[in-house]
């Protein structure tokens, strides 16, 4: 009997380890108990924070600019591209993180970096350009980004529209006709594991508002200066993507990248498994093991470990995962392909030692799989 061979395709744990770390611990703890496997690390991501080092991890060059953070202050943003593709993390300009202090500016945080990052890729002479949109910290529909391609959302005084969601209901014209016109020439592709919608109980102010900081009132002015501004895109390009699924994503930079630059929504997870080869890198495995730091029920919604699952599945090959913590109950994880999984926190219930220690507790968890996944060695006697 050969060497058993895994795939290791973790998410990061968020707040703890990235992705490669993740693999490293569980690869080591496997290797404890059966020092011959072949292990191979298959980075990935959903299309949030650490798609593009998930890409630069497969191979990609990573190109690194001055943009305009969430508030308007400059931050430095990376990209990754190869050549022919590059990959774009919306969360990389103006995500939570990238917010002063951490203090959340829900009617003012704007996109705005997120264009300029789109222009800088546009200068690699990229064809298709994959926009990874997740962890967001504006509800601005999208338009800051169009502004940072060149185009102008005027006020009925014709000046720019103050920038962020607050300032959606004042525009009266969006001005194209500098817009960028390499965004039409490459295939644009929204990699999205959110299929909500722009507006209503399930789009973009009332899901996601919240969690930028919106109290009740704030998202009431964002809802309304959403619906605003979806009717004003609508009769400029004749288009109406408000009720696309993923236009919600990421405050309306999916509604903007499907209305106005012709973008197509895929998957996060699906894109980024086709870039980074997991098709062929599962052909022939024995086992695959994925996972994120909570596997909960937005786990299902299109995450990563669901998504290395169904790929795995399709090639014959049983998936389990490692996580922080799993709140799915078995019947869940086994419909979503995840024949079973293991929880930092049923080995240690102390929250702040899970994230200091994970590492440590992930080397654990690889023991554990080895002796319960992986078939026996072969006895040869003398």
């Amino acid at each position: 009997m050969s060497a058993p061979r895994i795939v290791l395709a973790p998410d990061k744990f968020k707040g703890s380890l990235t992705a490669g770390e993740v693999a490293d611990a569980v690869a080591a703890g496997l290797r404890r108990v059966r020092p011959e496997i072949r292990t191979r690390w298959v980075p990935v991501a959903d299309g949030g924070e650490g798609t593009v080092d998930a890409a630069v991890s497969a191979g990609f060059d990573r190109t690194t600019i001055e943009v305009s953070g969430p508030t308007g202050e400059p931050v430095w943003a990376g990209f990754a591209h190869d050549g022919r593709v590059a990959v774009v993390e919306a969360a990389a300009a103006c995500g939570l993180s990238r917010l002063p202090g951490g203090r959340p500016a829900p009617l003012t945080a704007t996109s705005l970096g997120v264009g300029e990052l789109l222009r800088a890729a546009l200068d690699t002479g990229c064809r298709t350009v994959v926009l990874g949109v997740g962890g967001s910290a504006c509800t601005d529909g999208g338009a800051g980004m169009l502004a940072g391609l060149g185009a102008r959302p005027l006020g009925p005084d014709g000046r720019p529209a103050r920038p962020g969601g607050g300032g959606l209901a004042e525009v009266a014209y969006l001005d194209l006709h500098g817009l960028d016109p390499r965004i039409r020439e490459v295939e644009l592709v929204l990699a999205s594991d959110v299929d909500n919608p722009l507006l209503g109980t399930e789009g973009a102010a009332a899901v996601f508002g919240p969690q930028k900081g919106a109290d009740a009132a704030q998202v009431a002015v964002l809802e309304a200066g959403l619906t605003h501004w979806a009717e004003l895109v609508a009769k400029r390009t004749g288009f109406d993507a408000a009720a696309r699924p993923g236009a919600g994503a990421a405050g309306g930079i999916g509604f903007a990248a499907l209305a106005v630059l012709g973008a197509r929504r895929s998957g996060g997870i699906d894109v980024m498994l086709d870039l980074v080869g997991f098709d062929r890198a599962v052909a022939g495995a024995d086992l695959v093991i994925t996972g994120e730091g909570s596997l909960d029920a937005q786990t299902l919604h299109g995450k990563a470990p669901v998504g290395v699952a169904a790929r795995a599945a399709k090639a014959g090959v049983p998936t389990i995962a490692v996580a922080g913590r799993c709140l799915l109950p078995d019947h869940q994880l086994r419909t979503a392909g995840i024949e079973s999984a293991y929880a930092l926190n049923d080995l240690e219930p102390d929250l702040e030692r899970c994230l200091s220690e994970a590492a440590a507790l992930l080397r654990e968890v690889g023991e554990r799989i080895a002796r319960t996944h992986l078939p026996a060695p072969e006895v040869t006697s003398a």
